[in-house]
């Protein structure tokens, strides 16, 4: 960011919004963004491998004919990406200005919770995941909706379905995702960031956004990581797509995983919450001092494990995504 903000005038408004943004990260409750930038770019990339012609040919038309806005910061470089692939953190970018979508990214399940809890699990004030992208679905199928919805429709689904793979934000142990579970990260202990909130970083959200994923992927491209990625699962592709869209079973499934993978394969076993409303990480009995003082550390034997389900998750979600697409567009 500093190299950005000596660049000269022309970046001063958008240097300023970057600022506001950092700030607001590190000194508020928000939920943190899921798979970070190469995660839903990998997402992007994985479903143009399965999209028919004719899906490819709409979504590249479409949002080439409304382009992102050029004013808008963005937080993941879009050098080197086409339109699907930059489109897929678009999301993440607009929650300022649009907070009424903050929670269309996550649908919080309780962490022991039955599969009944999933419907329940999602406000009709507020909305969720499932719901969100459901209506952003039929909103770009939808042929009396102008171009500029739509192509917002067709941005929020490229990046919501990969937010539903992503298992912490379809579960909730009263610690909005993970995000108050701080962690020692490869030896990087966990800083306080607001002291009010008793937010800290890393934390065990965070590191399945983005810090896994970087280590895992290596020195390799996320179009080279994409396609391992998409080759390694060739084989479980065709069950994927005849299985259909579901949302609620895709939801589900990766609250299973939440519970059977990121939570288990801690070093440090975190018990089952009694589910209450959450809004900070101090609320519940302080939860993430409780959290911390479990002295969670992540390392190699961690990463290794959880490996596999990252890997299938985003090959999954691309395949779906693609699902998704070519049925709006045959």
């Amino acid at each position: 960011m500093d190299f950005y903000c000596s660049r000269g005038k022309k970046h001063a408004r958008a240097c300023v919004w970057l600022l506001g943004a950092a700030l607001i990260l590190l000194f508020s409750p928000v939920r943190a963004w899921s798979w970070g930038c190469e995660g839903h770019q990998a997402v992007a990339m994985i479903a143009e491998k399965h999209m028919n012609r004719h899906a490819l040919e709409r979504v590249n038309q479409l949002l080439l004919s409304v382009p992102i806005d050029p004013a808008l910061p963005r937080w993941c470089s879009s050098q080197g990406l086409d339109s699907m692939s930059d489109s897929a953190t678009w999301a993440d970018d607009i929650r300022k200005v649009r907070p009424e979508a903050s929670p269309w990214h996550y649908i919080d399940i309780p962490r022991d919770a039955p599969r009944s809890a999933l419907a329940e699990s999602c406000p009709a004030s507020t909305g969720c995941i499932t719901s969100a992208l459901q209506h952003q679905i039929e909103a770009l199928r939808s042929n009396g909706t102008d171009s500029h919805t739509r192509a917002d429709a067709l941005r929020f689904i490229i990046h919501f379905t990969g937010d539903l793979h992503q298992p912490l934000h379809c579960v909730s142990n009263n610690d909005l995702g993970g995000n108050c579970v701080p962690v020692d990260f490869f030896g990087n202990p966990p800083v306080e960031k607001n002291p009010q909130a008793e937010s800290y970083s890393p934390n065990l959200h965070g590191i399945w956004d983005s810090n896994i994923i970087q280590r895992m992927k290596r020195m390799e491209s996320v179009a080279q990581w994409a396609d391992s990625i998409d080759r390694r699962f060739s084989s479980q592709t065709a069950g994927w797509q005849k299985a259909g869209i579901n949302l609620d079973d895709w939801a589900w499934e990766s609250h299973e995983l939440a519970d059977s993978v990121v939570y288990a394969k801690l070093p440090v076993a975190i018990p089952v919450e009694e589910p209450e409303l959450v809004k900070a990480c101090s609320d519940n009995n302080h939860v993430s001092m409780r959290m911390l003082n479990l002295h969670e550390r992540v390392s190699q034997q961690y990463t290794d494990a959880v490996a596999p389900a990252i890997n299938q998750q985003i090959a999954k979600a691309g395949v779906r995504l693609a699902m998704i697409l070519n049925e709006i567009w045959p």
